[in-house]
């Protein structure tokens, strides 16, 4: 007599799991040269070239490690898509964490840490498209308490839950990094190529339903993305104008130092404290406050 097959949802499951963390944008946004206006167009929508590889390490750690493959993401309805990919070329499960379209790093990141809790590795992406950042894998690790691997350009899965990784330097040189899990791990795009999806695995991806889950509100302690960034400009120093009764020329000679009047180098021999005093002095004298 035979016994029937366990439930999908009462099956033991692989004990160790490996997410891969992608994201939903625009991959060729079309900028004006004059205003600056970013135009999107949903048709060129999809995962980065990073997330792609990010979704190829996680299937080759899910293959080398018996582990169960999960993709998840974080964003609208349309973000599907990029699970359904994942799916078509072998992906276990996917899982889609409702967020707003551009929410900032650090709250993408608390969303997928939400549903990531107990994942053994999670591949994402080095940078986006859309911010560049590069933030979501470190607010990811430390959400989850994981070590951390960034800017890979190659992996290998040594043991179960162990990896060894190449990180670039500067000047031709490599880092090699060896990660135990739980582990976040972020991959250049040129670091693996995502394999081709069968026409039939990306026909039945299509039908498949999505799971979703609600993502956690912002919290006051978020920071907001800055609206504008520009290189720090000390703060002007406040200098008395010239009196107004002189003429234009003496006027001119008295904002631009007149030659006769400039101080000529000094020696000073001093100890420190009184040297201190000297310079502090002066650098008043001068108008530093």
């Amino acid at each position: 007599m035979t016994s029937a097959a366990a439930p999908p949802d009462q099956r033991r499951r692989p004990a160790l799991l490996v997410a891969a963390a992608l994201k939903w944008v625009d991959r060729r946004p079309e900028v004006d040269a004059l205003s600056g206006a970013v135009a999107h167009d949903p048709r060129w929508y999809g995962a980065s070239d990073a997330d792609r590889a990010a979704l190829e390490w996680a299937l080759r750690l899910g293959e080398a490690w018996g582990a169960e493959v999960v993709a998840v993401t974080a964003g609208p309805v349309a973000a599907e898509a990029v699970l359904r990919e994942a799916l078509a070329v072998g992906a276990d499960r996917v899982l889609r964490v409702d967020l707003a379209e551009g929410a900032p790093s650090v709250q993408v990141a608390a969303a997928l840490a939400v549903v990531l809790r107990g994942a053994s590795a999670v591949c994402c992406g080095d940078w986006s498209l859309d911010r560049g950042s590069g933030a979501v894998p470190a607010y990811l690790a430390d959400r989850l308490g994981a070590a951390q691997a960034l800017g890979l350009v190659a992996l290998e899965p040594t043991a179960a839950g162990v990896i060894e990784g190449d990180r670039r330097l500067d000047g031709g040189r490599r880092e090699r990094l060896r990660v135990t899990a739980p582990l976040v791990v972020s991959v250049e795009g040129a670091s693996a190529r995502l394999r081709r999806a069968g026409l039939a695995a990306t026909l039945a991806a299509a039908r498949c339903e999505v799971a979703v889950v609600a993502g956690p509100p912002a919290r006051a302690t978020d920071p907001a993305p800055p609206a504008h960034t520009a290189p720090f400009r000390p703060r002007p120093r406040v200098r008395p104008g010239p009196d107004p009764e002189l003429s234009a020329l003496r006027r001119v000679r008295a904002l631009l130092g007149d030659p006769g009047e400039r101080i000529a180098a000094e020696l000073h021999t001093l100890d420190p404290e009184p040297a201190a005093d000297l310079l502090l002095d002066r650098l008043a004298t001068w108008g530093y406050r």
